[in-house]
Formats: C-alpha cells, sequence, structure tokens
C-alpha cells in the first residue's frame, strides 16, 4: 500500500541530491565609488573584479582571489580550478608598479575586499565565509590586508571579520617590489609595516600557508611563511597550518595548492556555519 508514495519520495531525494548548482559570471566590476573614479584614470581603468558565483545557492561561502605578477604584471583571470565548486569566486584587477608605488597596490586589495563585503550578500552569500587568497605578489597582498588591520578599517571592515586567509607563495617580508622602490637590493631581505611578518597577532582569522619545495621556491619563500608560522604559533595563534608541496616549484605549487584551498575553504565553511547556525 505504501509502495508507491515510498518509491516518489526517494526519486525526489535522489534527484535533489544531483541538482545542478548554476552560475553566473559579472566581468569588469568597478570596485571604487564613482567620485574616486572620476578623479583618477589609472584606478578608472585598472580597478575591476570579475564576479562568479551560484545562482541557485544561499549562504555560499566567497574566495577572493588576487593575481601574481610581481606587483608589475599579471591579469585578474577567474582561476578555472576554483570554478564549479559551490563558491563564489572574485578574481581583482589592481594598480601596478611602476605607475604607482606601495601602498597603492594594498589599498586596492582592501577596497575590493570592502566591495565584496558590502555586495556579497545581494547575491545569496555571506559575509562571515569571505576568504582571502592569490598567489605570489596575491598571496602577499592577501595577507597584507588581513594582517595589517588599517586597511579595511577605512571601509569600517574589521580584518577579524574574515573567515580565513589562504596565501599561495605569498611573501612574507616586505616585497620585492616595495624594496626596489625603496632603493634596497632584491636580496636584502627588510621588516617594515609593509612585511606581513610585522603585523603578526594572534586575534587574526584562521591561516593556512602553501609554497612550493623550499629547494624549488622562489628565493626563500617556503622560509619566510615557516618564519611567519612560527612567530603566529608564538603569539598563541589558535589556528594556523603550513604546507610545503614536495616537488613543485614557484609557478606549478598553484595546482595542488588549489585543491588545498577548497579543502581548507569547504571544513572552515562547514564550521562557521554551524557556529553561527548558517544553512
Amino acid at each position: 500500500m505504501f509502495r508507491k508514495p515510498i518509491s516518489l519520495i526517494l526519486i525526489l531525494v535522489f534527484a535533489l541530491s544531483f541538482a545542478q548548482t548554476e552560475y553566473k559570471t559579472e566581468n569588469n566590476i568597478s570596485y571604487y565609488p564613482e567620485n574616486i573614479r572620476k578623479s583618477d584614470f589609472y584606478i578608472n581603468s585598472q580597478c575591476k573584479l570579475n564576479f562568479y558565483y551560484p545562482t541557485n545557492a544561499k549562504n555560499f561561502p566567497t574566495v577572493i582571489w588576487f593575481h601574481g605578477g610581481g606587483l608589475t604584471g599579471g591579469n585578474n583571470e577567474l582561476p578555472k580550478e576554483l570554478l564549479n565548486e559551490n563558491i563564489a569566486v572574485v578574481s581583482v584587477e589592481y594598480r601596478l608598479a611602476p605607475k604607482v608605488k606601495a601602498p597603492a597596490y594594498i589599498e586596492d586589495a582592501a577596497a575590493a575586499t570592502a566591495w565584496v563585503f558590502e555586495n556579497i550578500e545581494k547575491y545569496g552569500g555571506n559575509k562571515n565565509l569571505i576568504f582571502e587568497s592569490g598567489h605570489s605578489a596575491g598571496g602577499y597582498l592577501a595577507m597584507m590586508i588581513t594582517l595589517d588591520k588599517k586597511y579595511l578599517q577605512k571601509y569600517k571592515i574589521d580584518a577579524d571579520q574574515i573567515a580565513g586567509l589562504i596565501p599561495f607563495s605569498g611573501q612574507a617580508i616586505t616585497h620585492f617590489q616595495i624594496r626596489k622602490e625603496q632603493g634596497i637590493p632584491e636580496l636584502q631581505p627588510t621588516i617594515d609595516r609593509y612585511a606581513p611578518l610585522f603585523h603578526v597577532r594572534k586575534d587574526a582569522p584562521p591561516i593556512v600557508l602553501i609554497t612550493g619545495d623550499r629547494e624549488l621556491e622562489l628565493f626563500g619563500r617556503y622560509e619566510e611563511n615557516a618564519y611567519l608560522a612560527r612567530m603566529l604559533n608564538l603569539v598563541k595563534h589558535p589556528s594556523v597550518k603550513l604546507f610545503e608541496e614536495d616537488g613543485f616549484d614557484h609557478v606549478s605549487m598553484s595546482q595542488p595548492a588549489f585543491h588545498l584551498l577548497i579543502k581548507e575553504v569547504r571544513e572552515l565553511t562547514k564550521k562557521i556555519k554551524t557556529q553561527k547556525n548558517l544553512q
């Protein structure tokens, strides 16, 4: 007597479990307000973001992605490895040296992040699930605006609201391009206000540091990140991970790193949703 209703329920459950998430991409969104764009031609032409998001989901996580290129090149192409993963992705273009000097590109990273905080809930996302990431120079920018709280404070955003910081081969000392601007040789390391290491603090969001093989990486990129992880542990930061990808150099490390990024985003999202009782 109950076979037909039960069969129908099972079919519906099965169908819903395999329902595909649909996505939309919006390109070349200006993340600075109009009054600033009108007063600065370079900001108006350069400071854009691409926004990829699920259209039939709610409370999804968002990864803000900053491209690499030594702060002098690169573009804001959406990483294909992050597509179709039930997350939103925001890829950011920012001003580049030598047209600008520090801290212009760091300020751009903060402005783009502020745009996401202001707008993500209009698209169904959640402000509690915004992650910062990027490769090389992009990882450096993500680290700076997360650890040095002043950049987001300008927009009345507490950097501790960021759900997680997951940079790929980010520079933890002062970036070599900024040292060049200061007249410091490329291989002379410094730690000043433009170094993520300068802003170590125990109350920062969860941090996952990923680098390539220490023998294959660019300069001392693994050792910089290891030192940052060590100092975060010493100040008793509660959630720090460090991954070294054996056999991968500075460029190729990004491929396995994307898998780690997705894994960490999912784990942190699950934890945050449980804490805040989100569906």
